[in-house]
């Protein structure tokens, strides 16, 4: 199983390449990815399998995959339509259709995320490929995305199903605490019960029917019909909204008993089917026509997954695969009148069926099916349901009867747009001429009408072989409680469920040849795109309003609000709970007490202070009072990395106060100056208390007292720190870079209005007359373009002696942090303020000549060797981010010990000195070429 996906995840990552050069004919190569695994599926379709990885066993996010019976049903649904479509693609496309490459690799990787979706055995993990589809299905719909349909409709869609997605989250989440698992097979096997395990059913079940979209959450699917036809016939009939489906008949052996089960399903189901249906008779686009019938379609399906009974279980299987096949058909059939006529308005299509004949055999085989007419897939399917429902002990009596006439009803409409569909779309509509449209058509490529064709002629044999697809099927049905016996047949004598089906292809017959004569005056219950459009007015002004209310453009307002609360939350939960008692050691050393009073002192004068540098300078004591504290308390590397932190963030803030006045103008804040004391105290009380009776409520021995041990047997190295960052904690690390590059790219689009300043030019590619090869040695090049007065002979020399050993020193700290006081982080630093130096002494365009390369460059390269240092792990089969250690000897050198935790710190410090170079540039050159005056130069090259 994990190859398939594997398999997937690298056809897709390949799909783009594939159609630059193949261009549409991709698509077929393509195709046979899901179609092997397809293969797979079938190879092992009695065989139940499962697949267990560790991943993140921390927060019960293991993969676990397991293979049965619905699994095999959906995953034939998932890989064998998904190769047919793209097939279709192949045909449908041209070779000029923008973004077709990007298209191609999100239908793939689709079809991928749904097969991890209904193979997931973790309900975190389907969690995560579920919203996988979700963000997979906004990219496809919105493929179109200059136009503004396309855009509307995809939004609409992320929007929808992503709520139900976050209820459903909560809900697994709650579900896994309590039934004490987050495995599927495990809850079902000891369904937790009480009103916590409703509160949960609930939840998932809202994720689900969003999903599916069932009433009140349907109206997205209409709109979907945006997309391209291919992502209609996959995502919207076949794969994606069956996921919903799926879930619920998942999770119906274990939880369909519980009170809110019924209650929340088969309601919503049925005024789906009911809803919708009627709303298929009253669009004429061809595809709003089947997404209605789509709509209408899942809503019955919902309650034949959702009763918890083997035999309707049994003829929601059935129906289950009746509609992806006759559905997917469907929309492939309107994608290639589409194609062919330039229309999808069933007024301006008349003798369609004369010019295309083949096309209108294969439609209405396939719409013969979604009315369940025999001998086809769909009676067989429709006629298991009727009776099935009819004879159910899930259901009371009176619901029963209710629900059985609710679906007759549903079926009749269904009969009803089935109809339509055929006659409207194919016939001559009492026209003696076809229409223009259909006048000018051109006929479609024969591959095209093959896949449709294959689908539709599918439904008409699996109608004829019902015995055969009984065995298939009713493995997932004897799941479930309950008496069963209930086998497919295309025939079972004449019964209620026979007499059922006569009265709702006769009414629906009739009803179609009336419906032109019934005003349909609105929607039984209001627009629903209205309802969700006026719902986003209302978020939108409640957001503004709570927005204005507390976001009123003063900084020092928003600050005071944060600080308040954070005094005011704890200490006063502080107070009303239970606290331990405090026994405190103020300082271990007389020198603790020294650096902590010149630490206070500075930080008193930084509040008194006007002139803006003194005070960053006097914080900058204080910042370094505090390395000096960690190396008293045995921390070296600690107080490495506060020290050069400081150092840089000293210098970044000198670079900004250039542009600032010197003087600090407090007139009009001298009134706030007793409140903002009193807030400034209240804050450092308040974090000095938490931190004391933080630290004395501890009970057990501390777990540091195990870290250098397990730093060494575990990460292979010495220093704690280092092997915490990059091993241990290694995932908030990679977190924590990745918000270095953001802020980086975040303070080079503040300053940078079009691009980045990029690497200065080099001072040999200038147009300065005095660089010649004739001049004297220059001690750093970027000096030259420096006015004389700016320049600092001895700064230069300093630098340029100085700046190869501070980079040594970078690099003996990169590798030496593992074992001692350094790592990544410290030695990119130390490389950063080694730039800074050259900064410093040669202006903005000695950066250029330090490093000539793009900032953004080396960002990438880092998280690229960062992120790929876990790929790697999971390749080699080894937990993400875990390390392994290498031990060799080399001539001269002697033994080596590589740890490839290593590589993860080599992306820390490219990145950190990306991130260095960037702020250089920004706060630094890029600030300094407004107000720098070009230097001008006489006749003889000699800069004046």
């Amino acid at each position: 199983m994990l190859e398939i996906l594997l398999a997937h995840a690298v056809a897709a990552a390949l799909a783009p390449v594939c159609v630059r050069y193949f261009g549409r004919n991709a698509f077929l190569g393509l195709a046979l990815v899901p179609l092997v695994c397809l293969g797979w599926v079938v190879a092992n379709w009695n065989t139940e399998r499962s697949v267990d990885v560790e991943w993140i066993p921390g927060l019960s996010m293991n993969i676990v995959l397991r293979f049965d019976s619905l699994a095999a049903i959906m995953s034939v649904l998932v890989l064998g339509i998904g190769s047919l479509v793209l097939v279709y693609c192949a045909r449908y496309f041209e070779d000029d259709e923008p973004r077709l490459g990007v298209f191609a690799a999100q239908m793939v990787a689709f079809a991928g995320a749904m097969f991890g979706l209904v193979t997931s055995d973790n309900l975190l993990v389907l969690y995560t490929f579920w919203e996988l589809t979700t963000v997979l299905s906004f990219l496809l719909v919105g493929h179109y995305a200059e136009r503004a349909t396309s855009r509307r409709a995809a939004t609409q869609a992320l929007l929808v199903t992503t709520a139900g997605g976050l209820a459903m989250l909560v809900g697994f989440i709650v579900i896994g605490e309590v039934g004490g698992s987050y495995l599927l097979s495990e809850l079902l096997a000891n369904p937790p019960r009480g009103w916590l395990t409703n509160v949960a059913v609930v939840l998932i079940l809202i994720g689900a029917l969003s999903k599916s979209a069932v009433v009140p959450m349907h109206f997205w699917l209409p709109g979907a019909m945006a997309a391209p036809t291919p992502v209609s016939a996959y995502l919207h009939a076949a794969a994606m909204v069956k996921a919903g489906i799926y879930l619920i008949a998942r999770l119906a052996p274990g939880f369909a008993e519980t009170p809110v089960w019924h209650a929340t399903i088969i309601p919503l189901g049925l005024l789906s089917m009911l809803f919708a249906g009627r709303r298929a008779l009253q669009v004429y686009d061809l595809k709003l026509v089947l997404a209605f019938g789509t709509v209408s379609q899942l809503g019955f399906l919902t309650v034949l997954v959702g009763v918890g009974s083997q035999d309707v279980a049994l003829a929601g299987m059935t129906m289950l695969v009746a509609h992806a096949f006759f559905k997917a058909a469907l929309f492939m059939v309107v994608g290639i009148i589409d194609h062919s006529t330039g229309t999808r308005d069933l007024r301006k299509l008349a003798h369609l069926g004369r010019r295309l004949p083949v096309l209108a055999g294969i439609a209405t085989l396939a719409a013969m099916s979604m009315a369940g007419l025999p001998p086809l897939i769909g009676f067989v399917g429709k006629e298991a349901a009727l009776t099935a429902l009819e004879s159910t002990t899930a259901l009371t009596p009176a619901v029963r009867v209710a629900v059985l006439i609710a679906v007759v009803l549903g079926s009749v409409l269904t009969v009803a747009y089935s109809v339509r569909f055929v006659w409207d779309a194919f016939g001559a509509k009492e026209r003696a001429e076809p229409s223009s449209a259909v006048a000018q058509l051109h006929a479609p490529s024969p591959l095209l009408v093959a896949v449709p064709a294959v689908l539709a002629v599918s439904g008409l044999a699996l109608g004829l072989a019902a015995p055969w697809l009984d065995g298939l099927l009713v493995r997932y049905a004897q799941t479930l409680p309950g008496p069963g016996g209930y086998h497919l047949a295309l025939w079972h004598g004449v019964g209620l469920a026979l007499g059922l089906t006569v009265l709702v292809i006769v009414s629906g017959v009739f009803l179609y040849l009336l419906h032109d004569r019934v005003r349909w005056r609105r929607p039984l219950f209001g627009n629903a795109d209205r309802a969700y459009d006026a719902t986003l007015r209302w978020a939108d002004r409640v957001s503004m309003r709570l927005t204005g209310s507390t976001q009123r453009g003063s900084l020092p307002l928003t600050q005071a609000i944060i600080l308040t609360t954070l005094v005011v939350l704890p200490m006063v939960v502080l107070a009303i709970g239970p606290r331990n008692e405090l026994h405190l050691r103020f300082w271990d050393s007389p020198m603790q007490l020294a650096v902590g009073a010149v630490m206070i002192a500075t930080a008193l004068g930084a509040t008194v202070m006007r002139n803006r540098l003194a005070s960053v300078l006097l914080v900058g004591v204080a910042g370094y009072g505090c390395g000096v504290i960690f190396a008293l308390h045995g921390a070296p590397d600690l107080a490495l990395t506060q020290l050069l932190v400081e150092t840089l963030t000293l210098v970044i803030f000198v670079l900004v106060l250039r542009k600032l006045p010197a003087e600090v103008d407090d007139r009009g804040a001298r009134g706030f100056r007793v409140s903002r004391a009193i807030l400034s105290i209240g804050v450092g009380a308040t974090l000095t208390t938490i931190a004391a009776y933080a630290i004395n409520a501890r009970t057990a021995p501390r777990i540091s007292l195990e870290m250098p041990n397990a730093a060494y047997e575990f990460g292979n190295g010495k220093n704690v720190v280092n092997v915490i960052l990059v091993d241990i904690r290694a995932w908030d690390t990679l977190g924590e870079v990745s918000v270095l590059l953001v802020a980086a790219t975040g303070v080079a689009s503040l300053v940078f209005r079009s691009r980045r300043f990029g690497s200065a030019p080099r001072v040999a590619d200038a147009t300065a007359p005095n660089i010649s090869p004739t001049d004297s040695v220059t001690w750093l090049r970027g000096g030259d373009l420096i006015h004389p007065r700016h320049r600092s002979l001895v700064l230069e020399i300093t630098t340029r002696l100085v700046f190869p050993t501070i980079m040594v020193l970078s690099v003996y700290f990169f590798f030496a942090g593992h074992n001692a006081p350094g790592g990544g982080f410290a030695g990119g630093l130390t490389a950063g303020l080694a730039l800074v130096l050259r900064y410093l002494a040669g202006g903005r365009y000695e950066l250029g000549e330090a490093l000539p390369v793009d900032a953004g460059q080396i960002l990438g390269v880092g998280l690229i060797v960062s992120a790929g240092t876990a790929a790697i792990s999971i390749l080699l089969g080894a937990p993400v981010l875990s390390s392994a250690t290498f031990e060799m000897s080399i001539p001269l050198i002697g033994d080596v010990k590589l740890v490839t935790a290593l590589f993860f710190d080599l992306g820390v410090y490219l990145i950190v000195v990306g991130l260095v170079l960037d702020v250089l540039r920004s706060l630094g050159a890029r600030l300094d070429s407004p107000s720098e005056s070009k230097p001008t130069f006489s006749a003889n090259g000699v800069q004046r």
